[in-house]
């Protein structure tokens, strides 16, 4: 199977692959870049799974001045939601109102996505081209991001942001340290007591039979 090349054709510079030669890297890496692009990387079942399950990811824009910028964006479990094929989007809640998230995509839509599964140590980078949509252009599909299940978002919006993925890469897990949220140690928690329960039962069934025996 050949591996996509769009992301080393994204992501490996002049400077990158240089150092790439002298290290004994290249190979590994850098040499997919002497073919043509093989053109954007698909997102597949386990990537969208991922993605439509976090609460959680730092997205990063560019300023006009060339720098990167990083944002940290949650909200329930479910408010990025997949669109079809290799697009994502989601709801811009109502903010600080600087805007500059916002303003960089209007300028330049290239955008840097990094999101992970703190308690599996899984974490997925991704790259694309974002655009933002007013909610006064197309109110339904803002309604479609502010609904999660069967529930509807409480914050405010007023604009969608809709990415499409041109390449994304896997990192390993090393050195990702596992954190854990609310409802996942609830959700162990509980799994844990229904088990207690399971086996208290047992027990007190053998000691019955003991005892009529």
């Amino acid at each position: 199977m050949v591996v996509s090349n769009r992301y080393a054709r994204l992501m490996f510079g002049h400077g990158a692959l240089e150092r790439q030669r002298v290290d004994g890297s290249y190979e590994v890496y850098g040499a997919t870049t002497e073919r043509d692009d093989d053109g954007p990387d698909h997102l597949d079942e386990r990537e969208i799974a991922l993605l439509v399950g976090v609460f959680q990811f730092h997205l990063a824009t560019v300023t006009a001045g060339g720098h990167p910028y990083i944002q940290y964006r949650s909200g329930p479990r479910g408010f990025l939601h997949h669109l079809g094929d290799n697009t994502i989007g989601f709801a811009d809640f109502h903010g600080n109102a600087q805007f500059v998230s916002v303003g960089n995509i209007d300028d330049n839509g290239r955008i840097a996505m990094f999101v992970a599964d703190y308690p599996r140590k899984i974490r997925l980078k991704l790259f694309g081209r974002a655009r933002v949509v007013d909610a006064a252009d197309d109110p339904d599909l803002l309604e479609r991001l502010m609904t999660v299940g069967d529930s509807r978002i409480a914050a405010r919006a007023e604009r969608s942001i809709i990415i499409t993925i041109e390449a994304f890469d896997w990192n390993c897990s090393r050195s990702l340290v596992p954190q854990y949220d609310r409802d996942y140690v609830r959700d162990l928690n509980q799994a844990h007591a229904a088990e207690t329960a399971e086996l208290r039962s047992r027990i007190a069934d053998l000691e019955r039979q003991i005892t009529e025996s």
